[in-house]
């Protein structure tokens, strides 16, 4: 298994282009699977840049209907015929808003996909080979005090918080894919009931939001509870969060920037 970071909101890598977005290829012996889009068709030029080929992706995975992860959806479309899309109905019948600095859309523009190519995820269940997709997580523990800041749109143009029903988590071969976590990391944790040996995503931990107790508390949580578990994370990842945790856990916690590329 080998997982490449396409698109994110950091680079080591002057080449590559960075933006407010996740997009990652992951492939194992078995399937070549697009994680997220990204915001544009930036996870396209980074993919040549990189020399990987995008038109043999078998899935396309949008873990939510934020227009970070699944904006580029319409170029992959365009570069490719036959990749099915992992999506929540929720994710493409839902109008997003952010009302962090001032109130902008982030809704995704869906692209016209045929219906065979859609897989539409109302439940947790298996795709094919072993891949999974996590549906209607339990918010048992608390979610990201970020999220106070998004909305969806109601049927009379009203805004309503975010209840993030259209948040998927995907999970294949012992790698659990978070998105964006708006579920929050620990949730998605507990509802996947297989084992999980590397966690890649967002946790949608911004810095100034939640306290360095809490974030202290969250990172012991996982250093004791998973402790065999190795994490990545960035995008949505606080620069101070991921510094907090990181005193905290230590080589188990790890960051991703685009042009990332880990070898399982």
């Amino acid at each position: 298994m080998r997982w490449t970071v396409l698109v994110d909101n950091r680079t080591n890598d002057p080449v590559l282009e960075t933006e407010h977005g996740l997009s990652i290829l992951l492939e194992t012996e078995r399937h070549r699977i697009l994680l997220d889009t990204g915001a544009s068709d930036m996870f396209i030029r980074n993919a040549e840049q990189l020399r990987r080929d995008l038109s043999g992706v078998d899935y396309v995975f949008i873990s939510h209907g934020h227009s970070d992860h699944a904006g580029g959806l319409k170029h992959l479309i365009a570069i490719n015929n036959k990749a099915k899309v992992i999506v929540s109905p929720d994710a493409i019948n839902e109008k997003f808003f952010s009302k962090r600095g001032h109130q902008h859309s982030i809704t995704t523009v869906w692209p016209s996909i045929h219906e065979e190519r859609l897989l539409i995820i109302s439940k947790t269940c298996e795709i094919a080979d072993g891949i999974h997709v996590i549906a209607h997580i339990p918010q048992v523990h608390p979610i990201p005090k970020g999220n106070r800041n998004l909305f969806t749109e109601t049927g009379d143009g009203s805004l309503v918080h975010d209840d993030f029903r259209h948040e998927l988590a995907f999970y294949v071969d012992g790698l659990l894919f978070t998105g964006c976590a708006h579920s929050g990391l620990v949730n998605i944790l507990e509802a996947c009931p297989w084992s999980v040996h590397t966690v890649v995503g967002g946790f949608h931990l911004l810095d100034g939001y939640e306290t360095k107790e809490e974030i202290n508390a969250l990172a012991q949580s996982l250093k004791a509870n998973y402790p065999y578990t190795q994490f990545y994370t960035s995008h949505c990842t606080g620069d101070q969060v991921f510094e907090n945790m990181k005193n905290v856990m230590g080589e188990q916690l790890q960051s991703f920037k685009c042009g990332t590329i880990i070898a399982l």
